[in-house]
């Protein structure tokens, strides 16, 4: 988890390639039938240090202000500290929204940092000065969407890097109860199965994880043990209900992002107060 960038790149760690059919629905559609459609680069963006997407949820109106998810630590003001929440923070930050090829379909900027922290998750919420219908319109590109249901064990997924403009094909190996990784815990953590096309290298974090059945954002990739370590930064241990810690070298994971459903209200607005939302509070 390195947001430093030096040389060809010291960022967050994370996934590996190639792309493959999935099934989304029509974007604000109701009631449309679902079409087959390839993971492609289409509605990721590139950050300075990261990569992220721009994400709507399944009530986002096309006249509701965008959003842009990355990780926590991708921040440009620096890794929130364990137990901060940074909440409507104004910002200005840019970022290259991508076409489906990757390459440069636009700039967008951001109004503010709606919602961020390192505490039980890993996320970054941008609202840009864009609405979804405008960036559709002037790019012809559509937001993805996050999935309102927790991730599937066993389940094909791609982390699409819009910093590298790559895709790294992977699979729902579990989900770890506790991830700590220095002096963050994040909560019910996906782990990636380990295979040659699941190596992520820094620069990945805050990649959107899709699911390769639906189409949909099931999670944001975030960090990687790196050197076997125990608990240390850039190298994660898990921590099983009864307290038992496990190391696992060289194995990646991401935060599920079905809980952020709950907890964006009309015109893309962060309520914390809102039935269900789970997210943790300033």
């Amino acid at each position: 988890m390195k947001k430093r960038l030096v040389g060809v790149l010291l960022a967050s760690a994370l996934l590996g390639a190639g792309a493959a059919p999935a099934v989304a629905t029509s974007e604000f559609g109701s009631g449309a039938k679902s079409k087959p459609v390839v993971v492609d680069f289409a509605g990721t963006v590139a950050l300075s240090n990261c990569s992220g997407s721009v994400v709507r949820m399944p009530h986002s109106q096309p006249d509701d202000p965008a959003l842009v998810m990355s990780n926590g630590h991708c921040l440009e003001t620096g890794f929130p500290g364990a137990g901060e929440v940074i909440v409507d923070r104004p910002s200005t930050r840019t970022f290259t929204l991508l076409d489906a090829e990757g390459g440069p379909a636009g700039t967008l900027k951001a109004s503010k940092i709606a919602y961020a922290t390192m505490t039980d998750t890993d996320v970054s919420l941008y609202e840009l000065t864009s609405t979804y219908a405008q960036i559709r319109g002037q790019y012809g590109i559509k937001a993805l969407e996050l999935n309102a249901t927790h991730p599937v064990k066993n389940r094909s997924v791609k982390v699409v890097s819009g910093y590298w403009k790559k895709i790294y094909s992977c699979g729902v190996d579990g989900f770890a109860y506790r991830l700590k990784e220095g002096v963050w815990t994040w909560k019910d953590s996906v782990r990636y199965a380990s295979s040659d096309t699941c190596r992520t290298i820094g620069g990945t974090s805050g990649s959107p994880v899709i699911d390769t059945r639906t189409g949909k954002v099931v999670a944001v990739n975030n960090t990687s043990n790196e050197d076997g370590e125990r608990c240390t930064l850039n190298n994660p241990c898990e921590v099983d209900r009864r307290g038992n810690v496990t190391v696992r070298h060289g194995a990646r994971y991401a935060q599920q992002t079905y809980g952020i459903v709950r907890c964006v209200a009309h015109d893309s607005k962060i309520d914390l107060d809102r039935k269900g939302c789970s997210l943790p509070k300033p």
